[in-house]
């Protein structure tokens, strides 16, 4: 574990913003003492603070096979042709061995392993349900403050309840291929309430523009994208595979992105979205706090006790669990 004593942590957060290789070794630092929960957290998580606010977020998820990192990689690209800097956050499945993660999304992106202007970090899901790592909120801040001006989180394939994404994105990416499952299942999901943005990837095999059009009938059933003046996800067939060829598609999802985010700037919905990604970070903060206090020596004896008296029937579980947070 890294002691305080050998971390300047002032001292990372200004390489981290000073751009060039010793940026990146700055920024891989930080990200790994956030991702370790190393004793000096809280010091860096202070030092960044004043920095950050700027970064786009947008989030890629979708189901294994549909090319999210193919999408993710080529999407780097079009972002670089613009002249933004970028961050990508890709989260993989851990190992059940090492409890690292199995690095597959980067080697999709080796085009981008030599430019300045792209940091790309694979980060273990660690058992994290939602499809995303705990670590991802505070490695989030470690990108902004660094300079970039989107950074890309992409989820592990996620299943029918594997939403989280939507509350740590600006806007959300939803990838769908054909061959991969009927839209009932993405409708059975929620998933299609998450998304500002759907992308039908492989859009030159055959049964690309049935989902599309199954996408369109699923919007005009209704829900919160139908509601007046609410946005409504455009849908983007892209081909991620070609790269950022003009026919690939890649630059109109690019375009889509930065038109949602134009309306949700105009709409005030961009900061009403960082407010509560900032409270859902705070939440989780206070809860994990919550436990460790639950697990120390103290707080054992106190359940422990009170579990007695309701396993007696002399209290309720409601009013046992009123005096253990009050006794915390």
């Amino acid at each position: 574990m890294t002691s305080r004593r050998s971390v300047d942590v002032a001292e990372l957060v200004e390489q981290a913003r000073a751009g060039g290789p010793a940026s990146a070794r700055a920024v891989a630092r930080l990200i790994s003492l956030v991702e370790n929960s190393a004793p000096v957290l809280r010091e860096v998580a202070a030092a960044l603070a004043p920095h950050g606010g700027h970064a786009q977020v947008v989030g890629l998820t979708g189901s294994p096979g549909v090319g999210k990192s193919t999408t993710t990689s080529a999407l780097v690209s079009a972002l670089r042709a613009d002249g933004k800097r970028v961050g990508v956050l890709a989260v993989d499945p851990s190992s059940p061995f090492s409890g690292g993660a199995l690095l597959g999304d980067r080697v999709r992106m080796q085009d981008h392993a030599t430019d300045d202007g792209v940091f790309i970090r694979s980060m273990a899901s660690r058992g994290q349900l939602g499809g995303l790592s705990a670590a991802v909120p505070q490695a989030l801040r470690v990108l902004d403050a660094a300079g970039c001006d989107v950074v890309l989180v992409e989820t592990v394939g996620v299943g029918q309840a594997e939403v989280e994404i939507a509350s740590m994105a600006d806007t959300t990416v939803l990838v769908l291929a054909p061959g991969l499952g009927d839209g009932i299942q993405a409708a059975k999901a929620g998933i299609i309430e998450i998304a500002d943005v759907f992308v039908v990837n492989k859009a030159d095999r055959d049964g690309a523009d049935q989902v599309a059009r199954d996408l369109r009938y699923m919007q005009s059933l209704g829900g919160r994208h139908s509601e007046a003046g609410a946005w409504r996800p455009p849908i983007v067939k892209t081909s991620a595979a070609k790269g950022n060829s003009a026919d690939s598609g890649i630059d109109k999802l690019a375009a889509a992105i930065e038109k949602h985010r134009d309306w949700m700037t105009r709409h005030d919905v961009l900061a009403q979205r960082r407010r509560e990604r900032a409270a859902t970070e705070i939440e989780s903060i206070a809860l994990g706090l919550v436990r460790r206090r639950l697990a120390s020596v103290h707080g054992s004896a106190a359940l422990g006790s009170l579990a007695d008296r309701v396993v007696a029937g002399t209290t309720d579980p409601y009013t046992a669990a009123d005096e253990l947070v009050d006794s915390l």
